[in-house]
Order: C-alpha cells, then structure tokens, then sequence
C-alpha cells in the first residue's frame, strides 16, 4: 500500500475560494436568485477540484439544471407545506451534492 493512497487534503487556495464565492454571489444578485444553482454547482464544483480524499481526487458531475429543477420542487414544497419543507431542503441539497460526487480516479 502506498502512503499517498492515504492522503487527505484540500489543495485549493484563499484567494481562489473567495473569488468563486464572489463569482457565485453576484451571479445570485445580478438575476435575482434565479442563478443560485448555477453559482451553486460553480463553487462546489471547484471545491471537489481541490479535494482528495485518500489518496483519490474527487470531481462533481451535478449541473445547474438539474440543480434548478429540485430548487424549483423544493420551493413548491415549501410552500405548500407552510415553510415546513424549508427545515429538509438542507438536507436535500446535501444528498443532491452527494449524489453527484464521486472519486475522478
């Protein structure tokens, strides 16, 4: 077994993460929240990027389109559930990212 496969790290940088995430926010103001998925999968998709969990990097295939159609579900449930829904959308979006993240190698 080779000591790398055991490596866990995140080689992204500060000064990458904050430009995304300024990237990702004025996506989100400029349209209004109608881009929020799109700046979404921008930002995760660089964090998956840079990490490597064991030795293998990972990489995420969600787009924003797909992200867009469970935003609009999740709002929709929101509503008709009084807000209710809004505790598990949270949760939702992880298991979404999750589902979409995988090992590149």
């Amino acid at each position: 077994m080779n000591k790398n496969e055991n490596k866990s790290y995140f080689d992204g940088g500060l000064l990458q993460l904050i430009g995304w995430q300024i990237l990702g926010a004025l996506i989100t103001i400029c349209t209004l929240g109608i881009c929020f998925p799109w700046a979404y999968t921008m930002v995760y998709n660089w964090e998956a990027k840079h990490t490597v969990i064991n030795g293998h990097r990972l990489s995420f295939d969600g787009t924003a389109l797909q992200l867009f159609g469970n935003w609009i579900k999740w709002l929709l449930l929101t509503i008709i559930t009084l807000g209710i829904y809004s505790f598990w959308v949270n949760i939702s979006l992880k298991k979404w990212k999750t589902k979409h993240t995988f090992f590149s190698d």
